[in-house]
């Protein structure tokens, strides 16, 4: 592991496609050993490079009804290119992160579950990086979070958090706000002043962080989501408004597109002249008329709407008042590229300014289509810009607009006191636009894409709060992550969100991970994950290996192992034998075994079968071969049917069974013989001594061998 770095891998997975950002930072150990108490009393370091991101087109959602393609189909890309950023050595010790936003909020929960868990087997037969929840690590987040991870990069990148002195806003304000706008959705969230802070607490998200010295740092967060106002779907309600305000048109005009602009419903464009254009399908013309464009588009905003809880800004959600004299926002996202992409392409840091704005969008819009198709072409905009990008920007314009200033309240600047309306402001000079000048972040509002060349992605965010929880604290040191702000409790609230799955502890203060032996590391990070397969295999191993060892030396170790717990093979005087079940197919007993009688037996301590007297009178077998001290053959192999010089040459191996030769005797018990009138010294299985039916001709009774065993045979030779 990296005696500097850690890295962390975070895949946002869009309405309109998926980007993978690769980001390291600095590991305690290191700023500890460092010693630099600069850094010690800021959060972590958190770096990334632009040729760290990379991104594939087609929402994630797209694949609601194939799932299991989104692994080749769409992930492989961005695990490919995460791989080559992180070094091979450090895979096993970065996590990944997919977190999903709007478009996977609007699929039905089945989908979203089965794209989910297809991700995560992705993930995990494809990569080593650490993923040890999936919950945690693989997820659709809410609109909120989404926000608040927005809030936490701003701050982090404008010096809000490590550099309060800096950013003093007034009334002990310092933290920025925070605007995001994708496709699907609109967030917001920002620190309310002091005044509305205690009247909302209820309202606001308690976001705990932690210093690289394991100092807490605390903040009341309001966040919340406009689903359905991000620009492409604010786009399709309002060309639904405008057909239903023509029922009977084919030919719709719309304001909010460029003069002469032929599109489709859908937006997809019609040559001017073709087949298509003159068909009974209903076509939207763009008119270029942007006020008229401004009122259309000002009835999505929900103003209407019912506040149930007020103050209330949007679709009569309730929000607390905003102080515009210390809550200064940052845009990110489509309030970044709708103000500039077109509009400021050579000023890309240029601050956001209403008046001059409006007149570059009047003036952009009211162009004939075929002009603005020609210079995108000669690439006026740059190389970025493209057609679809040009025909869609006068409807975001106004959009983007709408919600700035009726919507969220944000001050227009140069045009309050009442002077200047758009259509003044067509009158004024390039030299108002060549004025317009960088004010840095202490107006209302601020767009932006970077910041000290790091994109402001909540994607960033979501780092810093990851990294910041890998920092030491003390023992006692609460929690980082996110939850209810819960005023004058001290426990966590039951919907605290940690910043992953945990693996295992994190280094105490002062302690160097890398210099961790690798008996200690083994039940550590990824290592954990190995040790159940490791066990099965090594179980499967010596199963493998018993069974292969021989039946002989199976029964040989299974007296030994009973012989350590003190049992030895056979069932003591007195009770009954107990089956021994699957044991007797493992290691060859295929009946139970009678303790051999080492005293003067009681006639009626055996269970004897019907026999005849004769049979109680003699010794011998019917071909007059002696009878006694046979064992069973499951037990004891014979020799019956040797010849006797092999008979004799046969050896045979002394027990503490056997005792004195006694003449006469053909057993060799060592006990003294008494009269056996009528008593078979022999050993049977409890089958074999149960009384036989009448009209049993063969021995049923007798034991049969395991099928999973050969029989034993004698070497003859």
């Amino acid at each position: 592991m990296g005696k500097k770095h850690a890295y962390g891998v975070v895949v946002d997975a869009g309405s309109s496609g998926s980007r993978v950002y690769v980001y390291e930072y600095e590991k305690a150990s290191y700023i500890q050993k460092k010693g630099d108490p600069d850094a010690l009393t800021k959060l972590p370091n958190v770096q990334t490079k632009k040729k760290w991101r990379h991104k594939v087109h087609k929402g994630i959602s797209t694949f609601g009804e194939t799932p299991d393609l989104v692994g080749s189909d769409h992930l492989e890309g961005l695990v490919e290119f995460a791989k080559d950023k992180v070094p091979k050595k450090e895979w096993e010790n970065t996590p990944i992160f997919l977190l999903a936003t709007a478009g996977m909020r609007l699929l039905p929960e089945y989908q979203q579950t089965q794209l989910l868990e297809n991700v995560c087997s992705y993930f995990r037969k494809n990569t080593k990086f650490q993923l040890p929840d999936c919950d945690a690590h693989i997820q659709v987040i809410s609109g909120e979070t989404e926000g608040l991870y927005g809030w936490i990069a701003a701050n982090y990148l404008l010096g809000g958090f490590d550099e309060p002195g800096e950013n003093d806003h007034g009334k002990g304000h310092h933290t920025y706000g925070f605007l995001d706008m994708g496709g699907a959705s609109a967030q917001i969230a920002f620190a309310p002043n002091v005044t509305e802070a205690e009247r909302h607490a209820d309202d606001l998200k308690l976001l705990r962080l932690r210093k690289a010295n394991g100092e807490a740092l605390e903040y009341g967060v309001f966040v919340t989501t406009w689903l359905g106002f991000g620009a492409n779907e604010a786009r399709k309600t309002y060309v639904e408004h405008l057909l239903a305000a023509y029922p009977n048109e084919q030919e719709v005009p719309d304001p909010c597109l460029p003069v002469g602009l032929l599109v489709k419903p859908n937006g997809e464009e019609i040559s001017v002249g073709s087949a298509e254009a003159s068909d009974a399908k209903v076509h939207l013309i763009g008119t270029g008329a942007f006020e008229e464009c401004l009122r259309s588009t000002y009835p999505l905003l929900g103003k209407d709407k019912q506040c149930n809880d007020p103050p209330c800004l949007l679709n009569g959600v309730h929000t607390p008042a905003i102080d515009f004299d210390v809550n200064h926002f940052v845009g990110v996202s489509n309030f970044w590229h709708i103000t500039h992409e077109v509009f400021a392409m050579a000023h890309k840091d240029q601050a956001y300014d209403l008046e001059t704005y409006q007149k570059q969008v009047v003036d952009f819009c009211s162009r004939d289509w075929k002009d603005i198709v020609e210079d995108t072409h000669n690439e006026k905009w740059g190389h970025k810009v493209d057609e679809q990008t040009v025909e869609e920007v006068c409807f975001k314009a106004s959009w983007l607009i709408n919600i700035l200033h009726d919507g969220i309240g944000v001050p227009r600047v140069g045009l309050e006191q009442g002077k200047g309306s758009i259509s003044d402001s067509k009158n004024k000079t390039d030299t108002i636009i060549d004025n317009a000048k960088d004010r840095g972040f202490l107006d209302p509002f601020q767009a932006v894409d970077e910041i000290h060349d790091t994109e402001v992605s909540w994607t960033f965010g979501k780092m810093v709060l990851y990294a910041s929880s890998q920092m030491p604290g003390p023992e006692d040191a609460p929690a980082v992550g996110f939850g209810s702000n819960t005023p004058g409790s001290t426990a966590l609230p039951k919907d605290w969100q940690y910043p992953s799955g945990r693996l295992d502890a994190l280094p105490t203060p002062g302690s160097d991970a890398d210099e961790q032996e690798w008996q200690d590391r083994i039940f550590h990070s990824s290592y954990s994950r190995r040790i159940p397969g490791i066990v099965i295999f090594l179980l499967i191993l010596t199963l493998a290996a018993y069974l292969l060892c021989g039946r002989e030396r199976r029964l040989s170790l299974w007296h030994k192992v009973l012989s350590l717990f003190g049992r030895y093979p056979g069932t003591p005087r007195g009770k009954r034998p107990k089956k021994l079940g699957l044991s007797s197919k493992l290691f060859g007993n295929s009946e139970p075994q009678y303790e051999r009688v080492m005293e003067e037996a009681d006639l009626d301590d055996f269970e004897m079968s019907d026999m005849s007297a004769d049979e109680r009178r003699s010794d011998s077998s019917a071909d007059g071969r002696p009878r006694t001290g046979r064992a069973s053959g499951c037990a004891t192999p014979s020799i019956r049917g040797l010849s006797p010089d092999i008979a004799r040459a046969s050896p045979k191996r002394a027990t503490y069974l056997d005792g004195p030769a006694v003449a006469g005797a053909s057993h060799g018990l060592g006990i003294t013989p008494f009269d056996r009138s009528g008593l078979l010294s022999r050993v049977e299985s409890k089958e074999r001594l149960a009384p036989r039916p009448a009209t049993a001709a063969s021995r049923a009774g007798s034991p049969k061998r395991s099928p999973l065993f050969t029989p034993f045979k004698e070497n003859l030779d």
